[in-house]
């Protein structure tokens, strides 16, 4: 994915991410940033939390397993983003949602605080992410990751070279300038981002 902990060397592949299970309705967190029983916040991002993103990124980064954004990139695409906050208020985990068309979506830059790996922050993450793309009535969304495991629990499904979009979409897309929507498409001079990844696919139900 081009951005979602994705896999890199200029691909998105969601690294660690936390144990799915759902989230305890007396102590989940609204998407206004409520903390739940275990104190984590999951809330929109503001700009100061652009250095933490670089931050949580950089090991998986260094991995191969994100692709590496400088700050420039980062703040602005701030606006994309969802930070997950612990008890201390130090941001902990990260994601975003990048809108492609008008029915898909990719999860991009999904990433964890190793100490935070493995304790439900990554399914707290991409349920909010998910909810933000209901309220957007996004459709479909879309990842590209090394976590198939993870997403296969949240009801992705591996989609490999399946093609995704018809022609005529594939034209207007295929004019971006951003490696994640190459990735997506499976460009050519994007294939040695992707390498190793699993293409990934998840229908929205409707809210």
């Amino acid at each position: 994915m081009s951005d979602a902990a994705d896999a890199t060397t200029g691909a998105d592949a969601t690294g660690g991410l936390g144990r799915p299970g759902r989230v305890d309705p007396q102590g989940a967190a609204d998407r206004h940033g409520a903390a739940d029983r275990h104190g984590i916040t999951v809330r929109d991002a503001v700009v100061s939390d652009v250095p933490h993103i670089q931050r949580l990124c950089e090991p998986f980064v260094q991995k191969r397993i994100l692709l590496g954004k400088d700050l420039v990139t980062l703040y602005g695409d701030v606006q994309e983003f969802q930070i997950a906050v612990g008890p201390d208020g130090v941001p902990i985990g990260c994601g975003a949602l990048h809108v492609m068309w008008d029915d898909l979506a990719e999860v991009r830059t999904l990433a964890l605080d190793p100490a935070w790996i493995r304790k439900g922050v990554g399914h707290r993450l991409l349920e909010s992410l998910e909810g933000a793309a209901r309220r957007l009535e996004i459709g479909r969304l879309f990842c590209l990751t090394f976590e198939v495991d993870f997403f296969e629990k949240h009801g992705y499904l591996n989609v490999g070279d399946e093609g995704l979009v018809p022609p005529d979409v594939y034209g207007e897309l295929v004019r971006s300038t951003d490696e994640g929507v190459a990735e997506f498409l499976d460009l050519a001079r994007v294939k040695p981002n992707t390498l190793g990844n699993s293409r990934m696919l998840k229908a929205l139900p409707a809210l």
